[in-house]
């Protein structure tokens, strides 16, 4: 068994080629390192069932492996990445989903699709269920990250409907673990990295709004599941302990030892009030269910970072349009 996983060198991607090294299929990993790192694949470099391809995947792919699965995980996935990068996030989300589509189809592989709890957009259910349709601003600095998954989706079941293609479709909420980029942006990183550094942690509006934060194990594991299911309508991946931002900021200050007052700057724009997964389609479709709680993958994760070198080094960014 042989799957090509694209975005393979980034956050999740690479977590996601170690998992299924792990369960004993060949992994053949596309990325453009554009944001992901070869650092993230380096403990890989001898494993023979694993081969990297350098490639955008806004442009076709051809691969002369079978292959029994295509994941499209690759797209930039920090909000400072995806406003920085606005249309080649729109094309990794377009272009390459059609390009993925159709690499999957000449191959007869399943195809997993990575969504977002973006697709949700600043959320008028709470908690959020697949059958949301979402409260989305397609015209905002954050729709070219949303509307990319939202049309991804779209072209996905169409390829399913119209072509018999075996598709799947993970909606992943917040996740958080070894191997983030010190300097990414997401509010988890930020606050380790200023709180490891002695620096208060920047707090965007008043920190009452709120997240639901998944351990990378976790999210992977839910993932994987899925893959290995016949399900084909969206499941949402992400672990239903809510929390506001201002809450998780005082538990990276326990775990970090910080005693800096945070500063609070102004909410992004479209910035979503609440946000948390209802994961009940997950569990019945694929026993599925988060195992490492907040406190636990917080610890993981700052032990990670404090490891790296590159945190006493990186300047702390404070964004001028970060969102958690």
């Amino acid at each position: 068994m042989r799957v090509l996983i694209t975005g393979a060198a980034g956050f999740l991607g690479s977590h996601l080629a170690d998992r299924f090294l792990a369960e004993g299929y060949g992994v053949v990993g596309v990325d453009n390192f554009v944001t992901g790192s070869s650092d993230n694949l380096a403990h890989l470099e001898r494993d023979r069932r694993f081969r990297l391809i350098q490639h955008d995947i806004a442009t076709p792919l051809s691969v002369d492996e079978a292959l029994d699965g295509v994941l499209h995980f690759a797209s930039p996935a920090s909000p400072p990445d995806y406003l920085d990068l606005p249309i080649q996030t729109l094309q990794a989300g377009g272009f390459g989903a059609c390009h993925t589509l159709d690499l999957a189809l000449r191959h007869r592989a399943r195809y997993l699709l990575a969504s977002t709890s973006e697709v949700y957009g600043d959320p008028q259910v709470h908690p959020q269920t697949e059958d949301y349709w979402g409260h989305v601003n397609p015209v905002g600095p954050r729709g070219v990250y949303d509307e990319a998954k939202r049309y991804a989706e779209a072209m996905t079941m169409a390829y399913h409907r119209a072509r018999g293609l075996d598709t799947g479709i993970v909606r992943i909420f917040n996740t958080y673990g070894p191997r983030m980029r010190p300097g990414d942006g997401r509010v988890v990183s930020n606050f380790i990295v200023q709180g490891l550094r002695g620096e208060p942690m920047t707090v965007y509006g008043d920190g009452s709004q709120t997240r639901s934060f998944c351990y990378v194990d976790d999210c992977v594991d839910g993932i994987f599941r899925l893959f290995e299911s016949t399900r084909v309508d969206p499941v949402n991946i992400g672990n239903p302990e809510e929390v506001t931002v201002l809450e998780l900021a005082r538990r990276v200050m326990q775990q970090t030892d910080s005693s800096e007052a945070p500063v609070f700057l102004p909410l992004p724009v479209d910035d979503p009030g609440v946000r948390c997964p209802d994961i009940s389609a997950a569990r019945r479709c694929l026993d599925w269910s988060p195992q490492i709680g907040l406190r636990e993958g917080l610890r993981r994760t700052v032990r990670y970072f404090s490891g790296l070198a590159a945190v006493a080094n990186v300047r702390s960014r404070v964004l001028r349009e970060a969102v958690s």
